[in-house]
């Protein structure tokens, strides 16, 4: 089977956020699709492991923020390659709240609030299918594809991603690879105090390929 046929599939690139224990929580999803149209209801997929998965079930609302072309790695690598389990992904980001629910409030293009009305396990994930209470366009600039992301953005897909697939190892000196999100600096040795700029794992977290 040509798995790489999969990625001809149009997707786009969205942070999925709730409030759980009185914070704000969120990961980013490739997979969002409106599935009917009266009532308005979208369905969403998030990987069970993703700590975001258990707030949408626990809250039973969450909002979907649509990124934008300009959506910058530090964004999409703050709620695509960490976990909200160990950080708050809002700390130090401008955002905003749609309907008590907070949202990033740059590089996003349209937000959705949406509440949970069925939950089926599909394996690794779960799909929401939820009814969209309300949503909100906030500006003309062009949603970013998934083949954006991956062809012009050059980012890595998330190994909890629904369309992630394991990368042939391709070894080189002088290289160095991120175990948690996949990124390659490229140097005989990291630089003190490195930090990687998708995920911001520290040193350890680097394998000279």
């Amino acid at each position: 089977m040509d798995m790489t046929a999969l990625y001809k599939l149009s997707c786009g690139l969205y942070v999925i956020t709730t409030v759980d224990g009185g914070r704000g929580v969120g990961c980013v999803v490739n997979t969002v699709t409106q599935v009917t149209a009266a009532p308005v209801q979208v369905m969403v997929a998030v990987n069970k492991e993703n700590f975001t998965a258990g707030a949408v079930q626990r809250a039973g609302r969450f909002a979907v923020s649509v990124l934008a072309e300009s959506a910058p790695m530090e964004l999409i690598g703050r709620f695509g390659f960490r976990s909200s389990r160990d950080e708050d992904k809002f700390e130090g980001l401008k955002a905003v709240e749609f309907k008590a629910l907070p949202c990033p409030a740059e590089h996003v293009n349209a937000a959705l609030v949406c509440r949970v009305k069925e939950t089926v396990d599909a394996g690794s994930h779960l799909l929401f299918i939820a009814e969209v209470e309300d949503a909100e366009t906030l500006s003309q600039e062009p949603s970013m594809t998934y083949a954006y992301y991956h062809q012009v953005k050059k980012g890595l897909t998330p190994p909890k991603a629904s369309s992630y697939q394991a990368a042939a190892p391709a070894p080189a000196a002088g290289r160095w690879q991120c175990s948690v999100c996949g990124y390659v600096y490229e140097g005989e040795e990291l630089p003190a105090g490195f930090a990687c700029p998708v995920c911001g794992q520290g040193a350890g977290a680097f394998k000279k390929l």
